[in-house]
């Protein structure tokens, strides 16, 4: 069968990996694709976000599954527009999207829900914002209600801070229409921890664990980005918080959203917070997370194909997943300078080099140019293994890591360490 991945990531270079394992596939298009995915799959130049042109492509390639892999067509509702020509599609609707595109919808769903998150208020004044700030308790967090590529979270740890992030949401409109409300949240403890399920809009299935590590610089220093890596398993994930995590969270969203007349089809990540009193919500996305697919995938024993198409159509019931019990994990190698400004269209070579060490490589933001392969992103390229250990794993990475070369190369050296 034919399928299609919308999206250009690391992430998207992943699925289309794995779903070329399938012996079901007979070709893969990706759009618009990037330098990775032209190796597997043919490289479709459609803007992701124009979803009839999408969906104009897939009748005419008689395209049997779509997988979307970004949240923006996901929030533009290419999903509602395969639906409306009755197009194998997995990913949500756009009305099941808003629990990601917008948070301050998914912070009054959970309070309504009785779903576990930070106490919080919602603004669209930055005056009363401000003031809000003045009495608050530190540390707080500031987030742009809508999508901001993973980058619209500031940690405040003073007013100082506090002030600068309503400033650069609200008043510089840093973030666009993103930043028009703001959510102002208590600072939780603990330990983070990312977790997907594959829902069919009434029964879930939860992928393997995994943990992602945002800040930019070494010791979880510096600004938030998209991701610098990921490890999986998350560390002391047990059976008793497992189960907590489905009863208290997962399971209580999926059956909400359906009870609102938003019936979830896709993958729901919840961004956790392990606190003293338990699993608490930190955020939604209603897509695969980047970089954590990239390591959730290494270990994924089964065919991909099957589960994202009983996702689509509702049949999660007769479908079961095998995984590795090996440890994977994740670098991301950036543009120097990334997550702010970075220099693009710089040569990438050593490639080759590098998978003869016994690591993956996802290309996340690079293009082709005739045999050649240049820089075209802020997250340029994704390192990847699995072993039998954690240290096994990272020491696979860092060795292959050296043999890939272009200028302002960057990247986290401490990925798999303790967060702080």
């Amino acid at each position: 069968m034919n399928v299609m991945v919308v999206g250009s990531g690391g992430r998207e270079h992943a699925l289309v990996w794995k779903l070329s394992q399938s012996r079901k596939v007979s070709k893969i298009f990706a759009v618009p694709g990037n330098a990775g995915t032209a190796q597997l799959a043919v490289n479709v130049a459609l803007d992701p976000t124009n979803a009839i042109e999408i969906a104009d492509f897939a009748q005419a390639e008689d395209v049997q599954l779509t997988v979307v892999g970004p949240e923006l067509p996901l929030g533009l509702g290419i999903v509602d527009e395969f639906k409306r020509r009755n197009l194998n599609v997995f990913g949500p609707t756009q009305k099941a999207a808003y629990i990601e595109t917008s948070k301050a919808f998914a912070k009054e769903f959970m309070a309504k829900h009785n779903i576990p998150t930070a106490d919080f208020s919602i603004f669209n004044d930055i005056r009363e914002a401000a003031d809000h700030i003045k009495s608050a308790t530190f540390p707080l967090v500031v987030k742009t209600d809508g999508l901001a590529g993973g980058k619209g979270v500031f940690i405040c740890r003073n007013m100082e801070d506090g002030m600068a992030a309503i400033q650069s949401i609200m008043q510089e409109k840093k973030f666009g229409r993103a930043g028009e409300q703001v959510i102002i949240e208590e600072f939780l403890p603990g330990r983070e921890m990312s977790f997907m399920v594959i829902s069919d809009g009434k029964r879930v299935i939860p992928l393997v664990t995994a943990m992602d590590y945002k800040k930019a610089g070494e010791g979880d220093t510096g600004p938030n980005t998209g991701g610098m890596g990921a490890i999986s398993p998350a560390p002391d994930l047990d059976h008793d918080l497992l189960d907590s995590i489905l009863r208290t969270i997962i399971m209580p969203t999926i059956e909400g959203l359906r009870f609102e007349g938003r019936e979830f089809r896709g993958v729901l990540y919840a961004g956790l917070m392990i606190t003293k009193t338990g699993p608490v919500v930190l955020e939604f996305n209603v897509r695969f997370g980047d970089p954590e697919t990239q390591a959730v995938l290494l270990r994924l024993k089964s065919d991909l194909l099957d589960l994202l198409t009983a996702s689509a159509e509702g049949s999660l019931f007769d479908v079961h997943i095998d995984w590795e019990e090996e440890v994977s994990a994740c670098v991301v190698l950036t543009s120097r300078g990334y997550p702010g400004g970075y220099e693009k269209d710089k040569s990438i070579s050593g490639l080759e080099r590098a998978k003869s060490m016994g690591v993956e490589i996802f290309h996340a933001g690079t293009r082709l140019d005739g045999e050649s392969i240049y820089s075209a992103g802020g997250r340029v390229l994704n390192v990847c293994a699995r072993a039998a250990s954690l240290k096994d794993a990272m020491k696979k990475i860092y060795d292959a890591i050296p043999f890939i070369t272009y200028d302002n190369i960057s990247f986290r050296s401490d990925i798999g360490r303790k967060q702080s």
